[in-house]
């Protein structure tokens, strides 16, 4: 299976160091960064908005991502590594829920963020951020996928008065565990 070759390349790169992973927009510049010999790509959620003409915060559906991950992915030879957002749900279970759809697509790994898309309270509580990556391990382990889960911490991105404290909290692998 195409998936499992692929998902077992992505977690290989991971273990060789450090390598770039470009994040094509579309079928045609992810071809073209195939061609240029990247290893590995990342889909990216502005990239595919944008070239939708729809701006970067909730506009596109949990079902255009996904239809967009398994275009990337069927177009190229190398591991896919899905933007997956906040998993396009506030609760666990939802997160859970589309990360097994994601899984469908064929990605090699795919990332689930803490930030909520609101002004007003721009990242999830650390508790509920841990249990919606949580559900997302869940649901990978569940599925017997071989897929990487990426926790990215937004901090920086929505301009938390102090980013860098807030995205290495202390408290963060302890509940992890």
């Amino acid at each position: 299976m195409a998936d499992t070759k692929q998902r077992a390349a992505f977690r290989l790169l991971h273990t060789k160091g450090c390598f770039v992973i470009p994040n094509p927009w579309d079928i045609g510049s992810a071809l073209y960064l195939q061609h240029m010999g990247f290893k590995a790509l990342a889909t990216t959620s502005g990239g595919f908005a944008f070239s939708r003409g729809l701006p970067d915060s909730g506009a596109v559906t949990a079902d255009l991502m996904l239809a967009h991950i398994a275009e990337i992915v069927a177009a190229v030879d190398i591991p896919v590594n899905a933007d997956f957002q906040a998993g396009f749900s506030e609760t666990a279970e939802g997160v859970a829920a589309n990360v097994s759809r994601c899984i469908e697509t064929g990605a090699a790994g795919l990332s689930i963020e803490d930030a909520t898309g609101d002004r007003a309270k721009p990242l999830y509580e650390i508790s509920h951020a841990v249990e919606r990556v949580k559900a997302a391990r869940r649901a990978i382990d569940a599925s017997r996928a071989d897929v990487l889960l990426t926790a990215r911490a937004e901090c920086h991105l929505v301009r938390h008065p102090q980013a860098l404290q807030e995205s290495i909290t202390l408290d963060f692998p302890n509940e992890l565990s």
